[in-house]
């Protein structure tokens, strides 16, 4: 009887139980067009604390307190969002929503280049390119300047080799222009530059640009572009364009991880260097009710060396070249040079001296953090927003390999075979930004306040003090530390006026202010590391500091700050659904040289349908960085082969008023833009722009002047540098000396093509085509130095020699194209695209084409463009899961080669080749540099392949 009991009496009670738990319920699926469950899309009850995330399975469910009408919000990215009524009872109601593909996702608003309603990029009054997360996903580049520079065609970046602190943050360029010539923002706000100052032999030397790499992709929501001068809207360094950084809010989880390596063949060997793993990790919540959001994305990136260096063309590792003696006949010389070559081959081979000894290519590097982007809305006009960041990026370069034959370079008793040094960085980089805005009565405003640092650690490892006694020295030093921080405070203020009739249809009016304080940072290394201990080779002194980077002295040590006040005032009128015009104007003073004004005006007519005529015209300028002002000290670098002592004098020291050179003034820039963009046939966008950018005072990195000496190396005393140089150094351990100045104008004009064509090809499959390129070519116009150095030739003639030129005018691509096409079918997703990049041209900096130099033509050398192509394909399981194989340059393509002088050619080291060689008369190093460094074009790393897994719930 019990047992019947509990059979009856259970089951009703968890009828009644689960009865109570799912009243007054609501459930349903979340699909999209094609019917696909859509995993982490927001469920929300509007006006109530309550909502959800569908499941795996795109399922969902909610429990309400009380039965009534309630609207439901279902969202997600890349979706437009679907809203409906229902009528809660004491029942479980089911509810399913379709997603529908936005027709305007996110990424085709812009927000910069007008301070007033966002637009598309074909509506903007100045060109703005768009890029994706799509677009940064899409292929394997996993650093941001990587990505953009076979993404956005006006954009330009590299890895450097060799080049110190520059083979860990990347130069980079748009149109043309220098590093330091285009603004960062983040989110809107300035972002802070990086605590190094290139001063290497690399694109973009003399400059301090921002460290791009340094902000996780898995972070990046979009990125906009803007190609046109706006240093009155933004500020100093916007001369050529603003990049923004606009950060994820509101996503589901995601993760992703790849890993690939290269898989090539140059040089008669096949490569399988340069290991790269990646993973990542992202995901936005949103507050209940309208609340507000927060997103938290991590990144971390490994990436191993690549080797492309070519073999040591010099004749003996070991030994000193032997000279032929007075009495001495050519066939006795002959014998001797070959006897004491083949004594010095074996003595390699025994010790295993391999002649590929350097590292040329990318380096070792280390690379996680993380980025948290939110929001908090207090009512429904007042939001609190916030974005703080930390990235550690650990690196190791190679320098320069020391042989046994370089005494006054190498203790043999610890490197009795020679050593490659490296320089070891620690780079930690930090970020904050805060900010409120709301209404004050009819003004929206905007208060914000946003820090940056930048630290770069330098340790010096494999390596040694060769001015030490013998056996004494450490092998790895401390070299000191550069720091860059950052504070900057805006407030602003606007309005939009709408008029009904008239001629005047609408003006926004927009008013601010910024104060900025930056500190600059040199911070000494350890004594070791600099100091000279008075070791002699005979009578030759033997080089100080840590070979490869001498570490900071204390004199060298620099704590400088400054402070900016700016104001802007911007007017943006529409005349008519066809007429945009808008004026800005902004005020800024410096606390360390003064003030500048600039200004510009911007218009915009649509002539029929969708498309516009737009142009602009503004002047700007860049601020001299507080890098260039102070940065100074002395570094081991190579000159024909030959290591040099260089020191680096900033512009208060009394060498520089030597050469008649006074403080650091602000670059000063006019430009000119007009372009058709527009939209035909609902599915085919373009964007054409020309634009013309003049420069004035534009600072520059001098080229060494070395002391001058006779054919026999002796000093010569009436040498103009030689009596400069003995004002602060007369015993002459110096060489030579560079320094900053402002000395040239420029000229940079081109354009700038974005095409793209959307075709739908039935229910499931789609194909887009995009082609972008940019055309741009830099002239030099004048050089003009201080009063001295105009009135000597030769002091003129090293002011700004012809590779410094070239670095200016010809060392980044004039032009390339990118072509691209998405082919999207069912699951499956193909990508293919092919970048041409344009022609660089390297110029000596002894002109080669003057008989007298006595030195080959070819030292001058154009390379040819060439087209670089990637693939990928993709499968998308479900809504969580995708798989990701692809290659980028799929066809293994390199740069030209450099050219290799016959005297400097490592099949010819023997016999009287051997004996009459020469490694000045080329620019392969000894033939260990094969592909051009000093230009930069897409690099020399060869084809790399890939697999990728992402899952997104």
């Amino acid at each position: 009887m019990i047992k019947s009991l509990l059979k009856i009496s259970l089951p009703a009670f968890f009828l009644i139980i689960s009865t109570q738990l799912f009243a007054q319920g609501l459930k349903g699926k979340v699909t999209d067009s094609t019917g696909l469950a859509i995993p982490g899309a927001t469920v929300q009850v509007i006006g109530a604390k309550l909502g959800t995330s569908t499941d795996a399975n795109g399922l969902y469910a909610l429990k309400f307190p009380a039965a009534g009408a309630y609207k439901i919000r279902v969202s997600f990215t890349g979706s437009v969002t679907s809203e409906s009524d229902v009528q809660i009872d004491n029942t479980v109601k089911t509810l399913d929503f379709v997603l529908q593909d936005s027709k305007a996702l996110l990424e085709d608003v812009v927000v910069i280049g007008s301070r007033s309603t966002p637009r598309t990029n074909i509506e903007s009054v100045v060109p703005v390119d768009l890029i994706s997360t799509k677009d940064v996903k899409a292929f394997a580049q996993t650093d941001l300047t990587q990505i953009l520079n076979f993404v956005a065609p006006s954009f330009s970046s590299n890895r450097q080799t060799v080049a110190d602190g520059t083979d860990h943050i990347d130069p980079a360029s748009l149109r043309g222009l220098g590093p330091d010539q285009v603004l960062v923002l983040v989110n809107g706000k300035r972002r802070h530059t990086t605590a190094l100052v290139n001063i290497n032999g690399t694109f973009g030397r003399g400059s301090v640009g921002t460290d791009l790499n340094s902000i996780p992709v898995a972070a990046i929501e979009r990125i906009e572009v803007l190609r046109d001068g706006a240093a009155a809207q933004y500020g100093s360094d916007a001369i050529a364009g603003v990049i923004n950084i606009v950060l994820k809010k509101v996503t589901p989880y995601s993760f992703s991880t790849s890993f690939g390596q290269s898989s090539s063949s140059a040089l008669g060997r096949d490569f399988s260097d340069g290991r790269t793993f990646q993973a990542d990790f992202s995901k936005g919540w949103a507050f209940k009710n309208d609340k507000g959001f927060i997103n938290f994305a991590g990144q971390y990136l490994q990436r191993d060396f690549t080797n492309r260096g070519g073999l040591d063309t010099r004749p003996l590792l070991y030994s000193a070249n032997p000279t032929k003696g007075a009495t001495e006949t050519e066939a006795a010389f002959q014998a001797r040079f070959a006897s004491i070559k083949a004594a010095d081959d074996a003595r390699a081979a025994a010790n295993g001296l391999d002649r590929n000894n350097m590292r040329v290519g990318n380096s070792d590097s280390k690379n996680g953090g993380g980025f948290l982007n939110g929001q908090f809305n207090f009512g429904k006009t007042t939001q609190l927003y916030y974005a703080a960041g930390f990235t550690h990026k650990t690196g190791s370069a190679a320098g320069f390999y020391r042989l046994p034959t370089q005494t006054t370079q190498i203790d043999l008793s610890l490197y009795p075979n020679g050593f490659l040094p490296f320089i070891d960085t620690k780079i930690n980089d930090y970020s904050f930004s805060v900010g409120l805005r709301g209404k004050l009565g009819t003004w929206d405003y905007d208060l914000s306040n946003t820090s940056g640092e930048n630290t770069i650690k330098f340790d010096i490892t494999n390596t040694v003090n060769a001015s030490l006694p013998i056996g004494t020295s450490p092998t790895s030093f401390y070299a000191g530390e550069l720091l860059f921080r950052q504070n900057t405070s805006n407030f602003d203020i606007n309005k939009k006026h709408t008029f009904d009739g008239g001629f005047l249809t609408s003006l926004n009016t927009a008013f601010g202010a910024e104060f900025r304080v930056d500190n600059y940072q040199i911070k000494e290394g350890e004594l070791l590391s600099y100091s000279n201990g008075g070791r002699l080779i005979g009578t030759s002194p033997t080089a100080s500091g840590s070979q490869v980077f001498p570490g900071f002295k204390p004199a060298n040590a620099v704590d400088q700050s400054r402070n900016n006040l700016g104001a802007y005032a911007d007017f943006e009128a529409e005349f008519g659904p066809r007429v945009t015009l808008e004026a800005a104007g902004r005020y800024e003073n410096f606390s360390d040289f003064g003030s500048n004004f600039s200004y510009k005006f911007t218009g915009k007519v649509t002539l029929f349908g969708d498309i516009s005529l737009r142009g602009a015209y503004a002047t700007g300028f860049r601020a001299p960085s507080l890098h260039q002002q102070y940065f100074n000290n002395e570094s081991t670098q190579f000159v024909a082969g030959n290591a040099t002592q260089v020191l680096t004098v900033n512009n208060s020291n009394p060498i520089v008023s030597q050469f008649g050179v006074g403080a650091l003034k602000p670059e000063i820039s006019k430009s000119g833009s007009l372009g058709l963009a527009g939209r035909i046939a609902k599915t085919f966008t373009f964007t054409i722009d020309a634009y013309n950018i003049d420069i004035s005072d534009r600072i520059v990195f001098s080229s060494q002047y070395a002391r001058e000496r006779t054919s026999a190396g002796a000093l010569i005393p009436t040498g103009v540098v030689n009596q400069i140089l003995n004002t602060v150094d007369p015993s002459a351990q110096v060489n030579s000396v560079q320094f900053f100045t402002n000395a040239i104008t420029t000229n940079t004009a081109g354009i700038d093509v974005v095409l793209t064509n959307k075709f739908s090809l039935g229910a499931k499959s789609s194909l887009i085509l995009s082609v972008a390129g940019n055309v741009n070519k830099t002239v030099v116009r004048s050089v003009q130095g201080s009063d001295k150095i105009e009135s000597d030739p030769s002091l003129k003639a090293k002011l700004f020699d012809r590779l410094e030129r070239s670095r200016f005018e010809s060392s980044v691509p004039k032009n390339k194209l990118n072509l691209t096409a998405t082919y999207n079918i069912d699951k499956l997703s193909f990508v293919a695209r092919t970048v041409r990049f344009g022609e660089v041209t390297f110029l000596n900096a002894v002109d080669p084409n003057i008989a007298a130099n006595g030195l080959p033509a070819q030292l001058d050398q154009t390379f040819s463009p060439k087209w670089v192509s990637d693939f990928s394909v993709s499968y998308q399981a479900n809504k969580m899961w995708s798989v990701t194989v692809g290659a980028n340059n799929i066809f293994d393509v390199y740069p030209d080669k450099l050219y290799i002088d016959p005297r400097d050619n490592v099949n010819n080291l023997s016999g009287v080749a051997g004996s009459t060689y020469s490694g000045s008369l080329d620019n392969t190093s000894n033939g260990r540099f094969l592909y051009p460094r000093a230009v930069s074009q897409f690099g020399f790393s060869g084809r790399y392949v890939y697999g990728k897994i992402a899952c997104t719930f």
